[in-house]
């Protein structure tokens, strides 16, 4: 399955962080890290799923996870 960051809203709560994570469990994500320094988390979906979630009211945006270098 695919794995994503998600970044939440700047103005969401903890209760509307909370629930985006419920919402991305609902429609068949697992959670794995989750972050302190931005509001979000990483998920992994299964395929196609992630399009339906980008629209959730307190989620600012949605990127593929992958490998970071620096050279």
């Amino acid at each position: 399955m695919p794995s994503y960051i998600v970044t939440c809203k700047e103005d969401a709560t903890d209760d509307q962080i909370k629930a985006a994570k419920q919402d991305a469990i609902d429609k068949g994500g697992k959670i794995g890290h989750e972050y302190s320094l931005i509001k979000g988390f990483q998920v992994t979906f299964p395929e196609d799923t992630v399009q339906t979630y980008e629209k959730h009211e307190h989620v600012k945006d949605i990127e593929a996870d992958g490998e970071v270098k620096t050279q």
